[in-house]
């Protein structure tokens, strides 16, 4: 008897080939992920919002530290702007050298130089969290590979590194804002 065959309509090379389970499982999971970082970053969940934390803050509570503590908002933000840039260009630049530890994360002063400076600050802070961000959300940066000027760091783990770090620093300046009587209670 002779062996029979299928008869398709079409062209085979043409037809879509299902993905297996485990590859479509992959990109949702890792579809996911990318989504629940950038909410972490942006300061979803019971983090604080960087937008928040900073709006209203008077000018004159900018350098000064409430008794018994050893910053003020200029420091906490400009060590936050640093400590991302840091991490930031890490991630990204092979070539990045980062600043001496730990005075080179710190700023010299405990207020900021003029309006200029913490206006520059802020607007660094922001440009480079969207950075983050987006090498978060581009599919085709592999959060899971190791970092190859790194010792085994991955992308992944510096963007929790960014948003626990941030998360930590703002909380300071709510607790700060509080003890300067400068925080809106809800």
């Amino acid at each position: 008897m002779p062996k029979r065959t299928l008869k398709r309509k079409g062209n085979p090379k043409s037809r879509p080939r299902p993905k297996p389970a485990a590859s479509q499982d992959f990109a949702r999971a890792d579809k996911a992920l990318r989504r629940h970082l950038l909410y972490l970053l942006r300061g979803g969940g019971a983090h604080v919002d960087f937008e928040k934390t900073i709006a209203d803050l008077p000018a004159n509570l900018r350098g000064t530290k409430p008794a018994g503590v050893p910053f003020t908002a200029w420091t906490l933000l400009e060590h936050l702007r640093i400590a991302q840039w840091d991490i930031l260009e890490f991630s990204r630049d092979a070539k990045h050298v980062s600043p001496d530890w730990p005075r080179g994360y710190w700023p010299a002063s405990d207020a900021p130089p003029d309006e200029a400076a913490w206006e520059k600050c802020l607007a660094d802070f922001r440009s480079d969290l969207k950075a983050v961000e987006k090498l978060v959300a581009n599919p085709r940066t592999n959060l899971y590979a190791r970092i190859p000027h790194g010792d085994g760091q991955t992308i992944l783990r510096e963007a929790l590194l960014v948003a626990d770090h941030n998360a930590y620093h703002l909380g300071q300046l709510v607790l700060l804002r509080r003890l300067h009587g400068a925080w809106p209670e809800e």
